[in-house]
């Protein structure tokens, strides 16, 4: 009987180590963005209805990382490939309307904001905006942006604080309704976290 209890014990032990490196191996950092307001806050505060899951969890829009060269394929930008949240690539919300958008004026100084729910070590944040005369009309595409982020931010390996930052300039020559793509890449996983904000000019 002790034989078997200290046997016992022992599957016991490994299982819950086991148990412990496993969850240790996952991403433990999520955020996203708002300022300007990014479409999974919108859904998240409100402001847009009928989203699905992604009014619980606006921090967990994570996908590949290495955009553009690699990431989300074209279409499910900002969404990360997740079809859960697939209404965020969408150019119309879930009610049909028009994403409701952030005012900007080109050539202006912002602070570009990120909340994170928990920290994670970070190689940078990266910016981009799409192309004047970018079809509207369809789920955004890398054809849609400047490949070229307008504003990058290293982050050589820290971890954020549960709100960061980052002040940087709106790109000039630009009219109308416009998305920039916010991308968090993540230093010691695969991936990053994405968002995608609607601005009008």
């Amino acid at each position: 009987m002790r034989k078997r209890t200290k046997l016992y014990a022992a599957a016991v032990g490994m299982a819950t180590t086991g148990a412990i490196v496993l969850s240790s191996g996952g991403a433990t950092g999520h955020g996203y963005t708002d300022l300007p307001v990014s479409r999974q806050k919108l859904c998240q505060n409100g402001t847009v209805t009928n989203c699905g899951n992604i009014q619980w969890e606006p921090q967990s829009v994570e996908g590949p990382k290495g955009f553009p060269g690699g990431g989300p394929a074209d279409g499910s930008i900002c969404n990360a490939g997740l079809g859960q949240f697939a209404q965020l690539s969408s150019p119309r919300t879930p009610s049909g309307g028009t994403w409701p958008a952030t005012s900007v004026r080109g050539g202006q100084s912002y602070s570009f904001r990120w909340q994170f729910t928990a920290s994670h070590s970070t190689t940078d944040f990266k910016y981009y905006i799409t192309r004047q005369g970018w079809n509207q009309n369809r789920n955004l595409t890398r054809a849609d942006l400047n490949l070229t982020p307008f504003l990058t931010v290293p982050y050589n390996n820290q971890r954020p604080p549960s709100s960061l930052s980052h002040s940087g300039t709106i790109p000039s020559g630009l009219s109308g309704r416009h998305v920039i793509v916010a991308v968090w890449t993540i230093a010691d996983t695969s991936n990053a976290f994405y968002a995608c904000s609607d601005v009008n000019f």
